[in-house]
This record gives structure tokens, C-alpha cells and sequence, in this order.
């Protein structure tokens, strides 16, 4: 095969051309991605440092680490892409219309997204509390990006979306060191309210009852068949349901060993023309 020169010389006189004006151009755009890549990993470690001294908590660490990371790199793509002629705006609005119509589809999963951020930023609540929201209660099991699991106290396992639930309200009864118990209890008209208070502060002797706030027994009702008692204590949050079970368990006992009585729900029944008429 005979090797022609002339045709060589036409097409190297073609793209020498080419290459000089976008040889440099190609370079820079090379330069420019190594180094923007260079900057935008340590701009990365940054944020995930700055995070972490903020102690967020670190599954969003991760996730805005990684997100940030995307964002950048994706944005550094397109400005190379259009230093070296690419015409991107058709690329851009290309994105836009992906991006408007993914979000279209996904509301809901990117409210539950928002909502998990918001939760994981301000932390309402954290691995470990008993919260009560959106109609359940229980302990907080895990905390993802799209939903919270909440563990019952029946062992329960169950997903609740953040979306509704950073929306919603948030009892939060592990957040405050100390909780306080209000204990209710009806005794009878007839009963002398002194004694029966006096028993019921005798029950508040419970070292797992708090001195500071003291305890106060008092008239908190006057119903239609009896005088409701309130023992109201402090406890630690730990000692709540403890305390609140030992006082259903030995108040009745207390009252009636001082002949206090707690009256028995009543009905009255009426007879009126062979019609029988109940009344609580």
C-alpha cells in the first residue's frame, strides 16, 4: 500500500488547526476538573467536621456529606462541559424537567425526606425517649431519613413517616429528668378528709419520691357519689409507672385501716308503670 503524502498534508493542514484552538482549551478544562474535584472533596470532609462538632446526628452527617458532594460535583460537570463549546443549557433544562417531574411523583417521599432532616437537625427526640405522636406510643427505636420506628410497649415494632410526624405534635415524656405523678382517688362524703389526706402523704414516704417538689395530697372534686383525693408527687422519670402502680396498689389498703371507704360505683333503679329506668 503505497503511502500518500499529499493527502497526509491536507489533513493534517485540516486539523492542526483544531487541535491548536482547542488544545488549550481541552487543558484548562482538565486542570479545571482535577483541581475542582481536588476542592470539592476537601470542602466535603469540611462540612461532615463542621456537622459533627455541631453534634448532628451522624446518619444526616453521612447523607449531607454525600449530598453536598453530588451536588458540586454535578454543577463542576457542566461548567467544564461548557468550557471546552458542549452547549449545556438544553442539558440543564433537561435536568430541570427530570428533576420537576421526580418530584412531582415522589411528594410524598420527599416530605418524609424534609421531615427526617428537620427531626435529625433539631433533634425533638432522640434513640432511646417514649414518645406519644400521631395516635402511638412508645420508644424510639431508629430514626431514618424517611420514617421513625417506635417500639410499643407491647413489643410492638411500629413505622411512623417523618413527614407527618415532624408536622405533627410531639409528647415527649423522656425529655425532663423528672416527671409528676397525679394519683386520684374517690372516698366518701362521710370520710374525714384531713386523715384521708394524711394517709395518702403517708404513702409519699416512698424514697423513690422526690422531696423537692414536696408532696400534696388534695380535694382536687367534689362528685355526684364521692370526694376525689389528688396525692400529687415528683418522681424521676425512670420511677413514674413504679410509683404510679404502687400507689394503685396500696391506697385502698391504707384508706381502710382507717375506716375510709372508697364508694362502689351506684345505679338506681326505678320502676315507673311496669318500665324499668336505669340511672348511673
Amino acid at each position: 500500500m503505497e503511502f500518500n503524502y499529499d493527502q497526509m498534508l491536507k489533513l493534517t493542514e485540516t486539523w492542526l488547526p483544531i487541535v491548536l484552538a482547542y488544545s488549550g482549551q481541552i487543558l484548562l478544562a482538565i486542570l479545571t476538573l482535577a483541581i475542582g474535584w481536588w476542592l470539592i472533596n476537601a470542602v466535603t470532609k469540611r462540612v461532615g467536621r463542621l456537622l459533627a462538632v455541631q453534634h448532628v446526628d451522624r446518619t444526616l452527617q453521612g447523607f449531607m456529606g454525600s449530598l453536598v458532594n453530588i451536588i458540586l460535583k454535578a454543577l463542576l460537570i457542566v461548567s467544564v462541559a461548557s468550557m471546552i463549546g458542549i452547549q449545556t443549557t438544553s442539558f440543564v433544562a433537561a435536568i430541570g424537567a427530570a428533576g420537576l417531574a421526580i418530584g412531582l411523583a415522589l411528594q410524598g417521599s420527599l416530605s418524609n425526606f424534609a421531615g427526617g432532616v428537620l427531626i435529625l437537625l433539631f433533634r425533638p427526640f432522640k434513640v432511646g425517649d417514649w414518645i406519644e405522636a400521631q395516635g402511638v406510643a412508645g420508644t424510639v427505636d431508629s430514626i431514618m431519613i424517611f420514617h421513625t420506628v417506635l417500639r410499643t410497649g407491647d413489643n410492638k415494632r411500629v413505622i411512623v413517616p417523618n413527614g407527618s410526624l415532624s408536622n405533627g405534635t410531639i409528647t415527649n415524656y423522656s425529655s425532663e429528668p423528672q416527671r409528676k405523678v397525679v394519683f386520684d382517688i374517690g372516698v366518701d362524703y362521710k370520710a374525714d378528709l384531713q386523715l384521708a389526706r394524711k394517709v395518702l402523704l403517708e404513702l409519699a414516704q416512698d424514697p423513690r419520691v422526690l422531696r423537692d417538689p414536696a408532696p400534696v395530697a388534695v380535694v382536687s372534686a367534689l362528685g355526684e357519689g364521692n370526694i376525689t383525693l389528688s396525692l400529687r408527687v415528683w418522681v424521676k422519670n425512670a420511677d413514674y409507672w413504679d410509683v404510679m402502680f404502687m400507689f394503685n396498689e396500696k391506697a385502698r389498703g391504707a384508706l381502710g385501716k382507717h375506716d375510709i371507704g372508697i364508694p362502689f360505683p351506684q345505679r338506681v333503679v326505678k320502676v315507673v308503670k311496669g318500665e324499668m329506668l336505669l340511672e348511673e
